[in-house]
């Protein structure tokens, strides 16, 4: 399968490009029918239990997310900076949400421009011991019952001693379909 872009460009008119750089018009894309055109938002699909080169888990994901927020690329039903994991990372690190937030926003930074800023910002907790009590409370962290069943029964699973309990794999298991139902159905 092919993919083409569709870039918005002055006066709002909409060129799709083929990946080779060559401009289809409207007009042709009746000849492309079997092609796809890619969405323009995402599922962030970066795991809560993925850590970047400072060791804290959920950072890429945090990342992530509100950098697809900021353009606008954030898939519906995701928040950018949540009352979960969000608000974990950054009352553990002793981040200020709306720096934190317009930083990303504004600066658009790789993931690890973003550690280094992190790293330079007043009194944040960046010691070992605090890491891993982050970490800990994030591996740790379990959804509510009605959470949990919802999670299982979207993705087909029972919910018996065999399901996953905590919500970093619920979480995973709700990503993964999501990211089906929009780009792989």
């Amino acid at each position: 399968m092919v993919f083409f872009f569709e870039l918005n460009i002055p006066l709002g008119s909409k060129v799709r490009i083929d990946p080779s750089g060559q401009k289809i018009t409207k007009s042709e894309t009746s000849r492309f029918k079997n092609y796809k055109f890619m969405n323009n938002t995402y599922v962030p699909l970066i795991s809560s239990g993925s850590a970047g080169p400072l060791g804290v888990l959920h950072m890429p994901r945090f990342w992530l997310k509100n950098s697809l927020e900021a353009r606008g690329k954030l898939a519906p039903g995701y928040p950018g900076c949540g009352k979960g994991y969000d608000q974990m990372l950054l009352d553990g690190l002793g981040l200020d949400k709306q720096k934190t937030l317009d930083y990303i926003k504004n600066n658009k930074p790789t993931y690890s421009q973003f550690e280094a800023w992190v790293k330079q910002q007043p009194g944040v907790k960046l010691d070992k011991a605090n890491i891993e009590k982050l970490n800990s409370a994030i591996r740790g962290y379990n959804h509510d019952d009605a959470t949990r069943k919802s999670i299982l029964s979207a993705s087909g699973l029972q919910d018996d001693a065999s399901a996953f309990k905590d919500a970093v794999n619920l979480n995973n298991l709700d990503d993964w379909n999501e990211f089906h139902a929009a780009a792989l159905k």
